[in-house]
C-alpha cells in the first residue's frame, strides 16, 4: 500500500449497500487512477467479494472476529474476507468499539490470514496501548468519537491530539497515523499531512455527496 491515503468507509448507508457499493468503488477507482491515487476501499463484509472482485482498489472489510474455522455463527471469520478478496480490515471504530483483549486477538486472527490492519484509536492513551501490543496493527487511526460524522474535522480541532500521537507512537513502533473524523474537503486533508499524517479516513463526505466522483477528487487534491 501507498501512502499518503484516503481511506472510504462505506458504513451501512443506504448510498454505500449493495448494487450502490459497487456504484461508489467504481467511481473511486476512476478518480484514484486519474491522479494515480491510492484509494481503500473500507466495505461491509457482505459487498467484499463484489467489489474486490470489479475494482483494482485494495478492499478492507470493517471488522472481523478474533475466531478461527468451527462454530462460531454470526462471527466474522477472517479467513472468509481474506477469500472474498478483502486485502485488510479495519478494528476498534468509533461505532464498533472492542476492549484491548479483544484487539489483540483480532489483530492475531488477520495477521495469520494475511490481512492488513488498520486500528481506530479514541485517545492518546488507547493509541499509545494498540502500538504496543505484541501483535501490532500496521497502522493507527485517530478517531475521537465526539467528532464523527460532524464535519468539525480533527485535523483543525484538535491537532495537538495529531502530533502527540505521532510523537509518542513513534517512541513505540514505526507505523503511519491516519486522521479520521470529520474530514470533509481537501483543506482538512492538508492540514492532516501538515501536522504528520499519512492520510485521511473519510466517509459521508464522500458517500452521502451528491456528487461523489467530485467530492472524492477535493479530498485527493489535499495530497497535492
Amino acid at each position: 500500500m501507498r501512502f499518503p491515503a484516503l481511506f472510504i468507509n462505506f458504513k451501512t448507508y443506504e448510498q454505500a449497500t449493495g448494487a450502490k457499493a459497487l456504484e461508489l468503488a467504481k467511481i473511486a477507482e476512476a478518480v484514484a487512477q486519474q491522479g494515480n491515487r491510492q484509494v481503500v476501499l473500507v466495505v461491509q463484509p457482505t459487498d467484499v467479494r463484489m467489489i474486490a472482485n470489479s475494482v483494482s482498489l485494495p478492499v478492507f472489510a470493517q471488522h472481523i472476529d478474533p475466531v478461527t474455522y468451527g462454530a462460531h455463527t454470526g462471527a466474522i471469520l477472517p479467513e472468509a474476507v481474506k477469500q472474498a478478496g478483502a486485502s485488510g480490515t479495519i478494528l476498534n471504530h468509533a461505532e464498533n468499539k472492542r476492549s484491548n483483549d479483544f484487539l489483540e486477538k483480532a489483530i492475531v486472527r488477520a495477521k495469520e490470514c494475511g490481512l492488513t490492519v488498520m486500528a481506530c484509536a479514541e485517545s492518546l492513551e488507547r493509541a499509545k496501548q494498540i502500538a504496543s501490543f505484541a501483535s501490532k496493527p500496521d497502522i493507527i487511526a485517530i478517531e475521537p468519537p465526539e467528532l464523527v460524522g460532524t464535519g468539525i474535522a480533527v485535523s483543525k480541532a484538535k491537532p495537538e491530539l495529531i502530533t502527540s500521537i505521532i510523537e509518542e507512537i513513534s517512541k513505540i513502533a514505526d507505523m503511519p497515523i491516519i486522521a479520521g473524523a470529520g474530514i470533509k474537503d481537501a483543506s482538512d486533508v492538508k492540514k492532516a499531512l501538515e501536522l504528520g499524517c499519512k492520510g485521511v479516513f473519510v466517509a459521508s463526505a464522500i458517500v452521502k455527496a451528491q456528487n461523489k466522483g467530485k467530492a472524492i477528487l477535493n479530498l485527493l487534491s489535499g495530497f497535492e
